[in-house]
Protein backbone atom coordinates (compact mmCIF):
# COMPACT_ATOMS: atom_id res chain seq x y z
CA UNK A 1 0.00 0.00 0.00
CA UNK A 2 2.82 2.49 0.61
CA UNK A 3 4.74 1.97 -2.52
CA UNK A 4 1.39 2.65 -4.43
CA UNK A 5 0.60 6.02 -1.91
CA UNK A 6 4.23 6.86 -3.60
CA UNK A 7 3.43 6.27 -6.56
CA UNK A 8 0.41 8.53 -7.17
CA UNK A 9 2.09 10.64 -4.97
CA UNK A 10 5.54 10.74 -7.55
CA UNK A 11 2.89 11.30 -10.18
CA UNK A 12 3.58 14.32 -12.53
CA UNK A 13 6.39 15.88 -9.72
CA UNK A 14 9.32 17.49 -11.09
CA UNK A 15 11.02 17.23 -8.37
CA UNK A 16 10.98 15.81 -4.54
CA UNK A 17 13.30 17.02 -1.48
CA UNK A 18 13.57 14.12 1.13
CA UNK A 19 11.31 11.58 -0.52
CA UNK A 20 12.41 9.55 2.89
CA UNK A 21 10.39 11.30 5.28
CA UNK A 22 7.45 10.89 2.98
CA UNK A 23 7.94 7.64 3.39
CA UNK A 24 8.57 7.19 7.15
CA UNK A 25 5.02 9.26 6.81
CA UNK A 26 3.27 7.37 4.83
CA UNK A 27 4.62 4.34 6.73
CA UNK A 28 3.44 5.81 10.18
CA UNK A 29 -0.50 6.39 8.46
CA UNK A 30 -0.81 2.75 7.35
CA UNK A 31 0.94 1.09 10.37
CA UNK A 32 -0.11 3.58 13.17
CA UNK A 33 -2.93 5.35 11.90
CA UNK A 34 -1.01 8.90 12.48
CA UNK A 35 -2.06 11.79 10.55
CA UNK A 36 0.64 14.46 9.09
CA UNK A 37 0.20 17.85 7.47
CA UNK A 38 0.43 18.83 3.84
CA UNK A 39 1.13 23.16 3.70
CA UNK A 40 0.35 24.75 0.41
CA UNK A 41 0.53 28.28 0.07
CA UNK A 42 -1.60 30.54 -2.02
CA UNK A 43 -1.37 34.47 -2.49
CA UNK A 44 -4.82 35.67 -3.02
CA UNK A 45 -3.61 38.45 -5.92
CA UNK A 46 -6.69 37.97 -7.93
CA UNK A 47 -10.38 37.31 -7.18
CA UNK A 48 -10.33 33.51 -9.54
CA UNK A 49 -8.10 30.31 -10.19
CA UNK A 50 -7.40 28.48 -13.04
CA UNK A 51 -6.87 24.69 -13.98
CA UNK A 52 -3.07 25.95 -13.62
CA UNK A 53 -3.60 26.85 -10.21
CA UNK A 54 -5.52 23.33 -9.47
CA UNK A 55 -2.20 21.16 -10.54
CA UNK A 56 -1.01 21.76 -6.94
CA UNK A 57 -4.96 21.39 -5.73
CA UNK A 58 -4.98 17.87 -6.81
CA UNK A 59 -1.62 16.80 -5.81
CA UNK A 60 -3.12 17.80 -1.77
CA UNK A 61 -6.62 15.84 -2.77
CA UNK A 62 -4.12 12.68 -3.46
CA UNK A 63 -2.56 13.57 -0.01
CA UNK A 64 -5.72 13.68 1.64
CA UNK A 65 -6.12 9.81 0.44
CA UNK A 66 -3.29 8.90 1.93
CA UNK A 67 -4.05 10.42 5.52
CA UNK A 68 -2.77 14.13 4.92
CA UNK A 69 -4.21 16.82 7.01
CA UNK A 70 -3.79 19.73 4.74
CA UNK A 71 -2.80 23.08 5.69
CA UNK A 72 -4.32 25.51 3.24
CA UNK A 73 -2.36 28.34 3.39
CA UNK A 74 -3.77 32.02 2.13
CA UNK A 75 -1.14 34.55 2.22
CA UNK A 76 -3.16 37.36 3.57
CA UNK A 77 -0.27 39.27 4.46
CA UNK A 78 2.58 38.47 2.08
CA UNK A 79 0.28 39.16 -1.26
CA UNK A 80 0.52 42.62 0.43
CA UNK A 81 4.42 42.86 -0.23
CA UNK A 82 3.83 40.74 -3.47
CA UNK A 83 5.61 37.19 -4.41
CA UNK A 84 8.94 38.45 -6.01
CA UNK A 85 9.15 34.74 -7.89
CA UNK A 86 9.72 35.34 -11.38
CA UNK A 87 9.74 39.02 -11.36
CA UNK A 88 11.74 41.44 -13.65
CA UNK A 89 10.18 44.35 -11.08
CA UNK A 90 9.10 45.21 -7.79
CA UNK A 91 5.25 43.83 -7.23
CA UNK A 92 2.22 46.58 -6.52
CA UNK A 93 1.19 46.39 -2.72
CA UNK A 94 -2.27 45.12 -3.14
CA UNK A 95 -4.54 46.76 -0.49
CA UNK A 96 -5.81 44.59 2.73
CA UNK A 97 -9.84 44.65 1.15
CA UNK A 98 -9.07 43.20 -2.43
CA UNK A 99 -6.72 40.78 -0.53
CA UNK A 100 -9.73 39.75 1.85
CA UNK A 101 -12.02 39.53 -0.90
CA UNK A 102 -9.74 37.28 -3.31
CA UNK A 103 -9.24 34.92 -0.48
CA UNK A 104 -13.01 34.26 0.10
CA UNK A 105 -13.52 33.75 -3.58
CA UNK A 106 -10.43 31.04 -3.32
CA UNK A 107 -12.10 29.31 -0.57
CA UNK A 108 -15.03 28.67 -2.30
CA UNK A 109 -13.28 27.47 -5.18
CA UNK A 110 -10.97 25.03 -3.41
CA UNK A 111 -13.49 22.95 -2.06
CA UNK A 112 -14.47 21.59 -4.94
CA UNK A 113 -11.49 19.51 -5.05
CA UNK A 114 -10.20 19.08 -1.51
CA UNK A 115 -12.34 17.65 1.44
CA UNK A 116 -12.94 19.96 3.80
CA UNK A 117 -13.02 17.85 6.63
CA UNK A 118 -9.57 17.44 5.82
CA UNK A 119 -8.56 21.05 5.46
CA UNK A 120 -7.58 23.34 7.58
CA UNK A 121 -7.54 26.65 5.74
CA UNK A 122 -5.29 29.73 7.70
CA UNK A 123 -4.54 33.12 7.08
CA UNK A 124 -0.65 33.84 7.36
CA UNK A 125 -1.61 36.98 9.08
CA UNK A 126 -2.38 35.52 11.98
CA UNK A 127 0.99 34.84 13.43
CA UNK A 128 3.27 37.18 10.87
CA UNK A 129 1.34 40.06 12.15
CA UNK A 130 1.89 39.27 16.28
CA UNK A 131 5.72 39.24 14.98
CA UNK A 132 6.28 42.46 15.82
CA UNK A 133 9.18 44.73 14.75
CA UNK A 134 11.78 42.36 17.35
CA UNK A 135 10.29 39.29 15.74
CA UNK A 136 10.84 40.68 12.38
CA UNK A 137 14.27 41.48 12.79
CA UNK A 138 15.13 38.33 14.44
CA UNK A 139 13.74 36.64 11.04
CA UNK A 140 16.21 38.84 9.05
CA UNK A 141 19.18 37.38 10.95
CA UNK A 142 18.29 33.82 9.88
CA UNK A 143 20.11 34.69 6.18
CA UNK A 144 22.31 36.83 4.65
CA UNK A 145 22.44 39.26 1.79
CA UNK A 146 24.56 37.07 -0.25
CA UNK A 147 22.85 34.10 -0.08
CA UNK A 148 19.69 35.89 -1.18
CA UNK A 149 21.23 37.48 -4.12
CA UNK A 150 21.95 33.99 -5.18
CA UNK A 151 18.22 33.29 -6.29
CA UNK A 152 17.53 33.58 -9.88
CA UNK A 153 15.66 36.48 -10.43
CA UNK A 154 17.40 38.78 -7.48
CA UNK A 155 20.59 38.04 -9.10
CA UNK A 156 19.34 39.08 -12.97
CA UNK A 157 17.56 42.10 -11.06
CA UNK A 158 21.30 43.17 -9.29
CA UNK A 159 23.34 42.59 -12.65
CA UNK A 160 20.92 44.76 -14.42
CA UNK A 161 20.66 47.72 -11.85
CA UNK A 162 17.06 46.71 -11.57
CA UNK A 163 15.66 48.12 -8.14
CA UNK A 164 14.85 45.22 -5.22
CA UNK A 165 13.20 46.17 -2.45
CA UNK A 166 14.10 45.06 1.32
CA UNK A 167 10.35 43.76 1.51
CA UNK A 168 11.28 41.65 -1.35
CA UNK A 169 14.09 39.47 0.57
CA UNK A 170 11.14 39.53 3.45
CA UNK A 171 9.13 37.23 1.11
CA UNK A 172 10.96 34.19 1.31
CA UNK A 173 11.58 34.17 4.70
CA UNK A 174 7.56 35.05 5.46
CA UNK A 175 7.06 31.71 3.68
CA UNK A 176 9.69 29.78 5.23
CA UNK A 177 7.99 31.48 8.70
CA UNK A 178 5.03 29.98 8.02
CA UNK A 179 6.30 26.35 7.75
CA UNK A 180 7.65 27.00 11.29
CA UNK A 181 4.78 28.13 12.86
CA UNK A 182 2.36 25.35 11.15
CA UNK A 183 5.48 22.99 11.96
CA UNK A 184 4.67 21.34 8.31
CA UNK A 185 5.47 17.93 7.32
CA UNK A 186 5.45 18.39 3.72
CA UNK A 187 5.29 21.58 1.66
CA UNK A 188 4.40 21.74 -1.70
CA UNK A 189 4.71 24.08 -4.83
CA UNK A 190 5.04 25.05 -8.18
CA UNK A 191 8.82 24.43 -9.40
CA UNK A 192 9.72 28.20 -9.53
CA UNK A 193 8.91 28.21 -5.74
CA UNK A 194 11.83 25.98 -5.05
CA UNK A 195 13.73 28.63 -2.97
CA UNK A 196 11.30 29.60 -1.06
CA UNK A 197 10.33 25.74 -0.39
CA UNK A 198 13.42 25.20 0.89
CA UNK A 199 13.85 28.20 3.21
CA UNK A 200 10.91 26.33 4.97
CA UNK A 201 13.58 23.38 5.75
CA UNK A 202 16.10 25.67 6.12
CA UNK A 203 13.94 28.03 8.59
CA UNK A 204 12.47 24.77 10.92
CA UNK A 205 16.30 23.93 11.44
CA UNK A 206 16.67 27.49 12.91
CA UNK A 207 13.84 27.83 14.91
CA UNK A 208 14.50 24.19 15.80
CA UNK A 209 11.18 22.82 15.96
CA UNK A 210 12.13 18.77 15.51
CA UNK A 211 11.27 18.12 12.11
CA UNK A 212 12.29 19.50 8.97
CA UNK A 213 9.46 19.42 5.84
CA UNK A 214 10.04 17.57 2.98
CA UNK A 215 9.15 19.62 -0.16
CA UNK A 216 7.64 18.62 -3.43
CA UNK A 217 7.08 20.50 -6.80
CA UNK A 218 4.90 20.01 -9.44
CA UNK A 219 5.51 21.70 -12.89
CA UNK A 220 3.94 24.97 -14.18
CA UNK A 221 0.60 23.42 -16.26
CA UNK A 222 1.36 24.70 -19.97
CA UNK A 223 -2.12 26.28 -21.35
CA UNK A 224 -4.59 26.20 -23.91
CA UNK A 225 -1.42 26.57 -26.73
CA UNK A 226 0.67 23.98 -25.27
CA UNK A 227 3.29 26.23 -24.87
CA UNK A 228 3.18 29.08 -22.72
CA UNK A 229 2.22 28.54 -19.04
CA UNK A 230 -1.57 28.62 -18.41
CA UNK A 231 -1.93 32.32 -17.74
CA UNK A 232 -5.07 34.99 -18.16
CA UNK A 233 -2.77 37.53 -19.53
CA UNK A 234 -1.93 35.13 -21.98
CA UNK A 235 -5.56 34.39 -22.80
CA UNK A 236 -4.90 30.51 -23.05
CA UNK A 237 -5.97 29.57 -20.01
CA UNK A 238 -9.38 27.60 -18.63
CA UNK A 239 -10.72 29.36 -15.38
CA UNK A 240 -12.05 27.74 -12.34
CA UNK A 241 -15.49 29.31 -12.40
CA UNK A 242 -15.86 29.73 -16.13
CA UNK A 243 -19.45 28.78 -17.88
CA UNK A 244 -20.40 24.93 -18.07
CA UNK A 245 -20.38 25.21 -21.99
CA UNK A 246 -16.81 27.36 -22.37
CA UNK A 247 -14.97 25.05 -20.06
CA UNK A 248 -15.86 22.09 -22.10
CA UNK A 249 -15.29 23.61 -25.09
CA UNK A 250 -11.19 24.53 -23.88
CA UNK A 251 -10.67 21.28 -23.12
CA UNK A 252 -11.69 19.81 -25.92
CA UNK A 253 -9.61 21.85 -27.38
CA UNK A 254 -6.30 21.01 -26.37
CA UNK A 255 -3.99 19.04 -28.91
CA UNK A 256 -3.90 14.94 -28.29
CA UNK A 257 -0.40 15.46 -27.52
CA UNK A 258 -1.42 17.76 -24.19
CA UNK A 259 -3.95 15.60 -23.22
CA UNK A 260 -2.13 13.27 -21.83
CA UNK A 261 -0.02 16.13 -19.89
CA UNK A 262 -3.95 17.40 -18.73
CA UNK A 263 -4.63 13.67 -17.83
CA UNK A 264 -1.54 13.33 -16.06
CA UNK A 265 -1.95 16.71 -13.81
CA UNK A 266 -5.54 17.52 -13.47
CA UNK A 267 -7.84 13.85 -13.72
CA UNK A 268 -8.85 12.38 -10.95
CA UNK A 269 -7.90 9.22 -12.83
CA UNK A 270 -5.34 6.49 -11.26
CA UNK A 271 -2.05 5.87 -13.14
CA UNK A 272 -3.06 2.54 -14.19
CA UNK A 273 -6.51 3.93 -15.54
CA UNK A 274 -4.40 6.48 -18.06
CA UNK A 275 -2.06 4.11 -19.23
CA UNK A 276 -5.10 2.07 -20.23
CA UNK A 277 -6.57 5.04 -21.95
CA UNK A 278 -3.12 5.89 -24.15
CA UNK A 279 -2.68 2.08 -24.80
CA UNK A 280 -6.72 2.17 -26.41
CA UNK A 281 -5.26 5.26 -28.55
CA UNK A 282 -2.54 3.59 -29.82
CA UNK A 283 -3.53 0.44 -30.63
CA UNK A 284 -6.49 2.17 -32.46
CA UNK A 285 -9.04 0.47 -30.26
CA UNK A 286 -9.83 4.39 -28.69
CA UNK A 287 -10.60 7.30 -30.49
CA UNK A 288 -8.17 10.45 -29.27
CA UNK A 289 -11.56 12.30 -29.66
CA UNK A 290 -13.84 10.11 -27.02
CA UNK A 291 -10.72 10.39 -24.19
CA UNK A 292 -10.78 14.08 -24.56
CA UNK A 293 -14.33 14.11 -24.66
CA UNK A 294 -13.87 11.79 -21.35
CA UNK A 295 -11.28 14.80 -19.86
CA UNK A 296 -13.26 17.37 -20.44
CA UNK A 297 -17.20 15.96 -18.79
CA UNK A 298 -14.40 15.02 -15.91
CA UNK A 299 -13.03 18.35 -15.13
CA UNK A 300 -16.35 19.97 -16.07
CA UNK A 301 -18.53 18.13 -14.14
CA UNK A 302 -15.64 18.26 -11.29
CA UNK A 303 -16.59 22.47 -10.91
CA UNK A 304 -20.35 22.51 -11.79
CA UNK A 305 -22.29 19.45 -11.82
CA UNK A 306 -22.41 16.13 -14.32
CA UNK A 307 -25.65 17.32 -15.08
CA UNK A 308 -23.89 20.42 -16.58
CA UNK A 309 -21.48 18.90 -17.85
CA UNK A 310 -22.97 16.47 -20.20
CA UNK A 311 -25.40 19.79 -21.09
CA UNK A 312 -22.29 20.88 -22.27
CA UNK A 313 -21.20 18.22 -24.05
CA UNK A 314 -24.85 18.23 -26.02
CA UNK A 315 -24.85 21.94 -26.87
CA UNK A 316 -21.27 21.79 -28.03
CA UNK A 317 -22.28 18.49 -30.24
CA UNK A 318 -25.40 20.89 -31.34
CA UNK A 319 -22.92 23.86 -32.18
CA UNK A 320 -20.02 22.37 -33.79
CA UNK A 321 -21.30 19.13 -35.11
CA UNK A 322 -24.25 20.60 -36.55
CA UNK A 323 -22.85 24.33 -37.62
CA UNK A 324 -25.01 25.84 -35.38
CA UNK A 325 -25.21 28.97 -33.01
CA UNK A 326 -25.63 28.50 -29.45
CA UNK A 327 -28.94 28.72 -28.14
CA UNK A 328 -27.58 31.20 -25.17
CA UNK A 329 -25.18 33.64 -26.03
CA UNK A 330 -23.85 37.56 -24.08
CA UNK A 331 -25.99 40.21 -25.84
CA UNK A 332 -24.45 43.48 -26.29
CA UNK A 333 -25.44 47.08 -27.11
CA UNK A 334 -23.11 49.49 -28.84
CA UNK A 335 -23.49 52.49 -30.50
CA UNK A 336 -22.08 52.30 -34.19
CA UNK A 337 -21.07 52.41 -37.02
CA UNK A 338 -18.70 50.64 -35.31
CA UNK A 339 -15.26 49.11 -36.41
CA UNK A 340 -15.46 45.53 -36.52
CA UNK A 341 -12.27 44.83 -34.15
CA UNK A 342 -13.20 47.18 -31.52
CA UNK A 343 -16.48 45.72 -31.47
CA UNK A 344 -15.08 42.47 -30.83
CA UNK A 345 -12.90 43.77 -27.82
CA UNK A 346 -16.38 45.51 -26.58
CA UNK A 347 -18.01 41.92 -26.56
CA UNK A 348 -15.25 40.21 -24.89
CA UNK A 349 -13.97 37.98 -28.41
CA UNK A 350 -10.70 39.46 -28.44
CA UNK A 351 -8.48 41.00 -26.03
CA UNK A 352 -7.51 43.58 -28.15
CA UNK A 353 -7.89 45.17 -31.47
CA UNK A 354 -4.46 43.99 -32.57
CA UNK A 355 -5.71 40.63 -31.84
CA UNK A 356 -8.95 41.10 -33.95
CA UNK A 357 -6.99 42.04 -36.84
CA UNK A 358 -5.19 38.94 -36.67
CA UNK A 359 -8.41 36.84 -36.05
CA UNK A 360 -9.72 38.42 -38.90
CA UNK A 361 -6.79 37.54 -41.19
CA UNK A 362 -6.95 34.01 -40.25
CA UNK A 363 -10.46 33.29 -41.12
CA UNK A 364 -11.33 33.04 -37.43
CA UNK A 365 -14.22 36.24 -37.81
CA UNK A 366 -17.50 35.23 -38.82
CA UNK A 367 -20.49 37.42 -38.78
CA UNK A 368 -24.50 36.04 -38.77
CA UNK A 369 -22.18 32.72 -39.50
CA UNK A 370 -20.36 34.58 -42.98
CA UNK A 371 -16.77 34.46 -43.21
CA UNK A 372 -15.09 38.18 -42.75
CA UNK A 373 -11.54 39.12 -44.06
CA UNK A 374 -12.17 43.13 -44.61
CA UNK A 375 -10.90 44.05 -40.92
CA UNK A 376 -11.45 47.61 -41.46
CA UNK A 377 -15.80 46.53 -41.73
CA UNK A 378 -17.89 49.26 -40.13
CA UNK A 379 -21.24 47.53 -38.18
CA UNK A 380 -24.01 50.07 -39.21
CA UNK A 381 -27.17 49.68 -37.27
CA UNK A 382 -29.01 46.18 -36.80
CA UNK A 383 -28.78 43.23 -34.55
CA UNK A 384 -25.47 40.84 -35.39
CA UNK A 385 -24.04 37.21 -34.19
CA UNK A 386 -20.60 37.66 -33.49
CA UNK A 387 -18.18 34.27 -33.82
CA UNK A 388 -14.35 34.09 -33.06
CA UNK A 389 -12.95 30.24 -33.78
CA UNK A 390 -15.28 28.00 -32.90
CA UNK A 391 -16.27 28.51 -29.59
CA UNK A 392 -16.87 32.56 -29.37
CA UNK A 393 -20.28 33.55 -30.03
CA UNK A 394 -22.27 37.33 -28.97
CA UNK A 395 -25.50 38.50 -30.14
CA UNK A 396 -24.54 42.52 -30.90
CA UNK A 397 -27.28 45.30 -31.37
CA UNK A 398 -25.67 48.61 -32.94
CA UNK A 399 -27.75 51.68 -32.12
CA UNK A 400 -27.34 54.91 -33.87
Amino acid sequence: MIQTALREIRRGTAEIIDEARIETLLKNYFEKGENYTVKAGFDPTAPDLHLGHTVLLQKLAIFQKFGAHIQFLIGDFTAQIGDPTGKSETRKKLLPAQVLENAQSYKEQVFKILDPEKTTVVFNSEWINPLGAAGMLELTTTYNVARMLERDDFDKRYKAGISISISEFLYPLLQGYDSVHLKSDIEIGGTDQKFNLLMGRHLQRVYEIGKEQAVLMMPILEGLDGVQKMSKSLGNYIGVVEAPNDMYGKVLSISDTLMWRYYELLSAKSLDEIAELKAGVENGTLHPKKVKEALALEITARFHSAEAAEGAHKEFERVHAQSEIPSEMEEFTLQGPIWIAKALVDCALSPSTSQARREIKQGSVKIDQNKLSDEQFQLETGEYILQVGKRKFARLKVIS
